[in-house]
């Protein structure tokens, strides 16, 4: 991290140089309300063509210093008509801006961009303005709950990446994420090892807008990896004749544990054992006087800090450019676990050629490391006995409380809990990430031809990570090994060129635009490991070097009819090197049409758009890259055979399938777009189909018909239909007084049609889900009629009392035997109803603005509760003893009842993500935008869900890193 934020700033004090001065007057003057006179408070005034500017104060009031080259001002106001007023000789300018008008939008999409009243696919949007808000550090962040139908479940843990879903999964083993552009670079899935979110590398603060394509016929210009949806990040950028600027954001956060497991404390348990296993029993006697509580222990206050500054502007008339340096620092919750990272970013945009000529260069890179709390020890903290203390009192085992084997050898009982604080501090896990992102687009106009563009994008990602694990031989869960000394490597690559022509001709009240282009890209994985002792004994080791190749050619055609028609067609050919040469190209065709009912009217309904859509996407991306290769591998060092006293290693035959092709994903929508009241009121509303077929299936085989257990392949059907609705309102538009509200939510229903080559009514399907305590129990399966994922478990029998019976279950299919045959699937983790709100209030010099989210009817496995409140587990043969829940006594099961539907509960829940109260200062001479905040972050759950939180991506709750409550207080500003 050091050797990069010495480079970046090199590299910065090297580029600001000296920067061209003008000469420069002062314009000021008053923005009123066209019809009733008021002053408006807040409005903005911007050099047209650039970010510079200022906002008038309460009184309506600005002042703005202009260069002399500039040529108009632009003043703007939510929900008043923009103007661009030409500057004459006056230095006094005033303006009335009329009201009940929506700007024009412009969103990006697949290699361009378009106006969103001329979108003919589910296409949404969000900038800086409505984006979340707090102690972020993932983009991931910014985006939950903003937009329909996408659901992002984000990590817990300092940094930690997020679970994002487009309208649900469209396949079962293959990657349900969507495809992540940044400023035109298609991103790869994977992570780097040693990274925790493979979006670090791209600092929130430099985002500008985030689009999100949902349907086929927007997400089918990116073909072979669009089947779960697209996701477009596009960074800030200057703009020419920008003047030199400097603009920081910085915070401070404390975060606390949301929520803990309900464990017996030390009187209780002590009361339990001593009822259960009587006074002079074997348990009683090892029983401690304390009354530990280990989570409490474990947990900690994190303190954590952000800080961002950004230098832009333009270099004479010819060279925008934006630089930015971050520094993040934050600390988890649980204790030793700590994330660093320092990003920069420099972005210039130079024009050539009377702007024929445009040149966007973008450099992104980061250095994080990282120090990983060892989640054994949330586990630990809930089992562990509450009635001993921290230490022993002797060196041993680093002086941490220790269970022992009961023989009286002095070693430690390797089948009991380790001591949650010894897991903690007693394992020393780190690692050092760096990535750098560069990418260089050169955009050419012909001039005999100005209709005609040339594109030529190049871009490379290139990953660094390497981590060290440490853990001395005295710790009581390393000591049989002997210590751990284990280090790994990896390096991955990710090389981009694309090259499109565009031609745009515009006929009057109708346009053509024509597109078409060619794509290559390869990614390249470098990777090696050493697991050793601390006598530096090799246990395992072994590398991996692997690379994969896509090819494409592309063609869209956009036509507009009268300004009225707005017709689509997209076509993409994609061949990636997963597959065998005779299955290894797809071809995506998408259609969309949209015809504009109502535009700019001045009535009840002001915009009425309607809009069909159909188009296939493809998927390929199931980890490995060579699945339709018989390959060999060489074994581990542990799996040499020896012949006399030469140790040889052997080699593997590895599954394949020489038949393996393209998973496809075909989807139908129909859009509305509308707005009432001169858009007081607007949004949208999709219904869609998706049907995806020869899925990408990790499936089990018949012993030897092939040379593994289970094979990737391409088997069964899986189907996703549903609605999305969005609404925006603005409540209030008074001069000093607005109120912005949005609110969305999205239905979706998942089914397996097919699993099998063949109809077999008799096969119940594919087991998945693993939970821990049951020795390879799954508690889900994929079955045909069913959504994926549903859970597969017996129907639990209760008392009069309400208290489940144990070991009764309902029998089902009637034939006097509870067996496997009285399974059902009652429930699924994923939710049939996603919501999402925002809000914004702006009140004079004051800001208020919340956002949260919900899911209605997902369902939790409480694999905590299945494994911590049984009786036979207080007290274990080998002597220790184990904590329980507090809900023990009410569930009064002696032995484990894993597939028992008791332990599904509904996790629906309703989360406020933020509420943030800001105060703007009026400008000054040396700041402006200068702005205090303070947020709280996660403020607000409402849920039923018993466990330790109710959004699990997979909906199996089993000793996940708990969600924190954070206060930020924070400062913004620019001069």
């Amino acid at each position: 991290m050091k050797l990069f934020t010495q480079t970046f700033l090199c590299l910065l004090v090297s580029f600001l140089v000296p920067i061209a001065l003008f000469g420069q007057r002062t314009i000021s003057g008053t923005v009123t309300d066209k019809e009733s006179g008021e002053s408006l408070i807040g409005a903005n005034v911007l050099i047209e063509g650039t970010s510079t500017g200022t906002i008038t104060d309460i009184d309506g009031n600005y002042t703005l210093e202009v260069t002399s080259d500039a040529a108009q001002i632009q003043f703007s106001y939510t929900g008043y008509a923009t103007q661009v007023i030409a500057l004459g000789a006056s230095n006094i300018l005033d303006v009335q801006l009329s009201s009940g008008e929506v700007l024009s939008e412009v969103v990006v999409i697949g290699y361009g961009t378009v106006k969103r009243e001329d979108a003919t696919g589910a296409v949404q949007s969000v900038g800086t303005k409505e984006f979340n808000r707090g102690a972020i550090t993932g983009p991931q962040e910014l985006l939950a709950g903003k937009v329909a139908g996408v659901s992002i479940t984000p990590s817990a843990d300092p940094g930690g990446g997020a679970d994002i879903r487009i309208r649900g999964g469209s396949s079962l083993s293959a990657s349900n994420n969507p495809l992540i552009v940044v400023d035109g670079i298609p991103l790869a899935n994977d992570n780097v090892s040693g990274g925790r979110n493979s979006l670090n590398a791209i600092n929130p603060n430099d985002i500008e807008t985030m689009t999100v394509l949902k349907d086929a016929s927007a997400t089918a210009i990116y073909g072979s990896r669009a089947s779960n949806g697209v996701i477009l990040i596009t960074t800030k950028k200057s703009k020419l004749t920008d003047q030199f600027r400097v603009e920081y954001a910085g915070n401070v956060s404390f975060s606390h544990v949301l929520n803990t497991i309900d464990v017996l404390n030390g009187d209780e348990f002590r009361s339990l054992i001593t009822e259960e296993y009587g006074a002079e029993s074997r348990a009683v006697s090892i029983l401690g006087t304390e009354n530990t509580d280990w989570q409490d222990e474990i947990y900690r206050t994190a303190v954590g800090t952000d800080h961002n500054v950004s230098f832009s502007g333009s270099q004479g008339d010819f060279l925008p450019y934006r630089m930015s340096i971050g520094l993040t620092s934050k600390n988890g919750v649980l204790m030793t676990d700590r994330f660093q990272r320092a990003t920069g970013s420099l972005n210039l945009s130079p024009r050539f050629l009377d702007n024929r000529l445009q040149v966007n260069v973008n450099l992104k890179g980061s250095a994080t490391t990282n120090r990983f709390g060892n989640r054994d020890a949330i586990g630990s903290a809930v089992t562990f006995d509450p009635t001993q203390p921290i230490f022993s009192g002797n060196d041993a085992y680093g002086g941490y409380f220790t269970w022992l084997q009961d023989n009286g050898n002095g070693l430690p009982n390797v089948l009991a809990p380790a001591n949650p604080l010894a897991l903690l501090k007693l394992k020393d896990d780190r690692s050092n990430v760096d990535r750098l992102i560069v990418n260089t687009s050169i955009d050419y106009r012909f001039g005999f031809l100005p209709e005609l563009r040339a594109n030529l994008n190049l871009g490379y990602d290139i990953s660094h990570g390497e981590g060290r694990v440490k853990v001395p031989n005295f710790a009581s869960f390393a000591t049989i090994a002997n210590g751990v000394s284990n280090v790994y490597q990896n390096e991955r690559k990710n090389s981009l060129l694309e090259f499109y022509l565009n031609y745009v001709k515009e006929m009057g009240s109708s346009k053509l635009d024509v597109m078409g282009g060619y794509s290559w890209q390869r990614f390249y994985n470098n990777s090696d490991f050493k697991d050793s002792n601390l006598d530096a004994t090799i246990v395992t080791e072994g590398d991996t070097k692997e690379e994969l190749f896509l090819l494409s050619f592309f063609g869209r055609v956009n036509y507009t009819l009268l300004d009225r028609l707005l017709l689509t067609f997209t076509l993409r050919g994609d061949a990636t090197s997963r597959f065998s040469p005779d299955a290894r190209w797809g071809l995506f065709p998408a259609a969309a049409a949209a015809y504009k009912i109502v535009t700019d009217g001045s009535g009840t309904v002001s915009n009425l758009k309607l809009r069909l859509g159909y188009g296939v996407t493809g998927q390929q991306d199931i980890g490995s890259f060579y699945s339709y290769l018989p390959r060999y591998l060489g074994s581990f060092e542990n799996a040499q055979y020896q012949f006399g006293n030469e140790y040889v290693t052997t080699l593997r035959p590895q599954g394949y399938d020489i038949n393996i092709k393209w998973e496809e994903t075909t989807t139908y929508n129909i859009g509305v777009d509308y707005g009432f009241a001169n858009d007081r009121i607007y949004g949208s509303i999709e219904l869609y189909q998706r049907k995806t077929k020869d899925l990408l299936n990790n499936i089990p085989v018949p012993a030897g018909t092939n040379l593994t257990n289970f094979i990737d392949t391409n088997v069964g059907n899986l189907e996703n239909k549903g609605v999305e609705v969005s609404v925006n309102l603005n409540p209030i538009k008074k001069a000093d007084f607005r109120w912005d509200f949005g609110f969305n939510v999205a239905y979706n229903e998942n089914e397996i049609t097919k699993l099998t080559k063949t109809d077999d009514p008799t096969y119940q399907g594919v087991a998945t889900g693993g939970i821990s305590g049951g020795v390879g129990s799954q508690i889900q399966i994929h079955t045909v009629g069913f959504p994926a994922r549903s859970y597969y478990v017996y129907e639990q029998v209760y008392d009069e009392m309400g208290v489940p019976i144990e070991g009764l279950y309902v029998d089902r299919n009637q034939d006097g035997v509870i067996d496997a045959g009285d399974l059902y699937r009652p429930e699924n983790p994923t939710p049939d109803y996603t919501i999402g709100f925002t809000s914004n209030i702006n009140y004079k010099q004051w800001d208020f603005s919340f956002a949260g989210r919900g899911n209605i009817g997902n369902y939790n496995y409480n694999n905590i509760l299945s494994n911590n409140a049984v009786y036979e587990n207080l007290y274990r043969p080998t002597v220790y003893l184990q904590n329980q829940q507090s809900d023990i006594t009410s569930i009064d099961f002696t032995k484990p009842q894993y597939l028992s539907d008791h332990y599904l509960q509904n996790a629906s829940f309703l989360r406020v993500d933020h509420i943030t109260l800001g105060y703007n200062f009026p400008s000054g001479e040396k700041f402006n935008n200068l702005r205090l905040f303070a947020t709280v972050q996660n403020p607000i759950l409402i849920t039923e869900y018993d466990g330790l939180d109710p959004e699990i991506f997979g909906g199996i709750d089993n000793n996940i890193y708990p969600r924190s409550r954070t206060f930020v207080f924070g400062l913004n500003s620019s001069f």
